[in-house]
């Protein structure tokens, strides 16, 4: 008999697998596919289930710390169960961020729409897609396993007045520092 995965079972093996204290060990986990759940992270990181926002943070948050990364496809796993989940573009959404320190010693540390927080770094980099047909920004920061937060529009406004010009090889380019990297976000060469 196949059992049809329904929000509400995933959600109690997540419960008893995570105790909710954080991101679960998902990269341990290797359980049997058992279909798709009809639940959607929009891009401005609201959840969905059954067409419906959550409408609860905790939960929303609990399913966040299962959420996996694989070849592309989206799951939510926990050890006795892996379902797939569509997310529009990434699946979380950094809402804010601090700025410590300047230039080389700056560390910029990002905070999510469900509480992770992450300073950008060779672990957590930041990157900049661009639209081809609008050439509209869209800069992301990586949170954990390949699962990476779109930059809010006010947090990219507030990133850029903290932009500086560098040059990497022969190349000059504007970007951002932290933790001793530096980010390029767009050619020195465009911005004239």
């Amino acid at each position: 008999m196949i059992v049809k995965p329904t929000a509400e079972g995933v959600m109690k093996a997540a419960q008893a697998a995570g105790k909710g204290a954080g991101p679960a060990p998902v990269h341990l986990w290797n359980p049997p596919f058992c279909g798709d759940l009809d639940m959607r992270i929009a891009r401005d990181g609201t959840w969905f289930y059954l067409g419906t926002p959550i409408g609860r943070p905790a939960l929303v948050k609990l399913f966040s710390n299962i959420l996996k990364l694989e070849d592309g496809k989206y799951f939510l796993v926990t050890p006795v169960e892996k379902v797939g989940i569509t997310v529009d573009d990434a699946p979380f959404v950094a809402v804010d961020f601090t700025a410590q320190g300047s230039d080389e010693t700056q560390v910029l540390t990002f905070e999510t729409q469900v509480g992770d927080k992450v300073a950008a770094g060779p672990d957590h980099p930041i990157r900049v897609a661009y639209d081809d047909e609008s050439g509209e920004p869209s800069p992301y920061v990586m949170v954990r396993a390949g699962l990476e937060a779109l930059i809010d529009r006010k947090s990219f406004y507030r990133l850029v007045e903290l932009g500086v010009h560098h040059r990497q090889g022969n190349d000059a380019w504007f970007g951002l520092w932290s933790n001793g990297q530096f980010f390029p976000v767009i050619p020195t060469s465009e911005m004239l």
